[in-house]
């Protein structure tokens, strides 16, 4: 009975992740400027850390979205983007995507823990293997878009994470970067960017999320990135006509 209760339970918390709607989390949709690029941010609770200062920072300069929610691992990925690039929703012009830190993780349905992880007796969410195999189809799907695609590699694994192991961050990032240099699509090497800062720009020891200042820290290389995608000849297309 509890198994099932559980199971209810879960599925009902991933169908809310599937039926989210691009905007920052827990915020509505805001009203676009037509005559401003698009940018689509795609990622786990990092990237909900630092949507908000993105939005600031590229305000006048484009209509910054989320998928609302937390994106999780590759495959909850393969079963949101149908939702996420709703043409009705509108086109893309930057769609800003990672995954990764969902996958790499152990959980253990009888773990106390937070999101039940356990790297000790847990299961692995997807192998690497399965990770590339997922990323794959993701990269496929998000190309139909026509969107410039920027992948963002995942932040570091600290000392004393519960669910996850260190130095599976940096196999999982060679996967991915394996299967964005076959597409053709640049990585924003947000890793690299935060290894020197696990001491003192996370929440806690052990935790992979960052404080205010790390968010802002990731925002401006994503605000960076995203900002070289776009060019000159993107943002004179969105000109209003005069």
């Amino acid at each position: 009975m509890l198994t099932l209760l559980r199971s209810a339970l879960l599925s009902v918390v991933f169908a809310g992740f599937l039926s989210t709607s691009t905007c920052p989390a827990g915020q509505q949709d805001p009203p676009d400027d037509s005559a401003l690029p698009r940018v689509l941010l795609i990622g786990d609770s990092i990237s909900i850390g630092y949507t908000r200062p993105v939005i600031d920072l590229l305000k006048g300069k484009a209509e910054v979205h989320r998928v609302r929610g937390n994106a999780g691992h590759t495959g909850m990925g393969l079963a949101g983007l149908p939702k996420w690039l709703n043409p009705k929703k509108g086109r893309w012009d930057v769609i800003h995507f990672n995954w990764g830190l969902w996958d790499l993780c152990y959980r253990n349905p009888e773990s106390k823990t937070q999101g039940r992880r356990d790297k000790v007796h847990g299961k692995l969410t997807h192998t690497p293997d399965q990770y590339r195999e997922n990323l794959q189809k993701i990269v496929a799907i998000l190309k139909k878009t026509d969107a410039k695609l920027i992948w963002a590699s995942t932040t570091p694994v600290p000392e004393e994470e519960a669910g996850r192991k260190v130095g599976d961050d940096v196999v999982y990032n060679r996967v991915a970067a394996e299967v964005m240099k076959e597409h053709g699509i640049p990585i924003n090497d947000l890793h690299a960017l935060m290894v020197p800062h696990m001491k003192t720009m996370t929440t806690a020891p052990g935790n992979v999320h960052f404080t205010e200042e790390g968010s802002l820290l990731l925002a401006k290389k994503v605000v960076a990135a995203t900002m070289e995608a776009l060019g000159d000849d993107s943002r004179n297309k969105h000109e209003a006509p005069k």
